[in-house]
């Protein structure tokens, strides 16, 4: 590996979900050529339920060759849980596909929470890791609350999450991830002066064609991985039409690759200095994310903001990064 380059230390806290799983492949594409350590996975109910999202962390895990990772299961909401993206992931969250994968290797009723596996590993490497989360921020914040200031550890945290100059994808405010847990999502945002976010205004941008998936699996066809590519793919593009998220383009939104993108290609995207407030209370508005742009003394910021993206920079590596798990 060329000396330029050092090793991330990541952190993937997840509900997986499509989009999930390709953010998920490109992390162990990165990892296969020797970029990152995956330290841990930390799981969380979102798109479908913590019992679900762990099991298919551990099937992709084990599919991209990365099988002794640790997973921890997810905190739960207290009280009635938000409704879930099942209509959007496929009932398991892989598209219904988890039974054409081997079954998980990690036990779901034995596993650490992921707050406490959060905890022990930025105590035991201050400053070293990354956390990249793209589900509801439940994990991080239960972190924050039974250690305060632990969040600060962490060498950085990259969110996908928000929606600021376009409309919401789960209301018309709020982004899903901030919506399913508003108050953990203000309670990360209040715990430093420095995260990265990832809107819905730059991840609208990324539509996943059948064109990219092609000439990704070409590379080896008949492997495991490229086959369960190719038919989550297929799924997602057909939820993505009957939602009209694409614009009748056929492709689907990798929203979470947005995350890998900012770290390893970071001159594809550009950024605002904000101050993010996360709406908790509203009957209409709760998980909306908001920043003040008018041309006035701010209050201090609290993230860089994601608001533009080079998306055929963004897709050149994406592909050619995939291409490599394949292999």
């Amino acid at each position: 590996m060329s000396d330029l380059f050092s090793i991330s230390k990541i952190i993937l806290d997840t509900d997986p979900g499509g989009d999930d799983i390709f953010a998920f492949f490109w992390l162990q594409s990165l990892v296969k050529q020797g970029h990152l350590e995956l330290v841990a996975i930390t799981t969380a109910e979102g798109n479908v339920s913590a019992k679900k999202t762990f099991a298919s962390a551990s099937q992709i895990l084990k599919l991209g060759g990365l099988p002794d990772v640790e997973i921890g299961r997810g905190v739960l909401i207290k009280g009635d849980p938000a409704e879930d993206a099942a209509h959007i992931h496929g009932s398991d969250g892989m598209g219904n596909l988890s039974t054409t994968l081997p079954k998980p290797l990690d036990d779901y009723e034995t596993a650490r929470y992921s707050d406490d596996i959060i905890i022990d590993k930025l105590n035991a490497m201050p400053g070293e890791i990354i956390l990249v989360a793209i589900a509801p921020l439940t994990n991080l914040a239960a972190a924050e609350e039974k250690s305060p200031g632990i969040l600060k550890k962490a060498k950085q945290i990259v969110v996908m999450g928000g929606a600021f100059l376009c409309p919401g994808n789960v209301t018309p405010h709020a982004e899903f991830n901030i919506w399913f847990n508003s108050a953990a999502a203000k309670t990360v945002f209040d715990s430093r002066d420095d995260l990265v976010v990832m809107p819905l205004d730059v991840t609208r941008h990324l539509i996943f064609t059948r064109e990219m998936a092609d000439t990704i699996v070409q590379t080896n066809s008949d492997g495991e991985v490229a086959k369960f590519m190719q038919n989550l793919c297929g799924f997602m593009i057909q939820t993505a039409l009957t939602y009209r998220e694409t614009e009748g383009i056929e492709g689907f939104l990798v929203h979470d690759a947005a995350t890998i993108g900012y770290l390893f290609y970071p001159e594809t995207l550009t950024f605002c200095r904000a101050n993010v407030h996360v709406e908790t209370q509203g009957e209409w508005t709760r998980g909306q994310t908001l920043i003040d742009r008018r041309k006035r003394v701010k209050r201090p910021a609290n993230a860089w903001v994601a608001l533009h993206v080079d998306r055929v920079g963004f897709f050149t590596s994406f592909v050619e990064d995939l291409k490599t798990l394949i292999r």
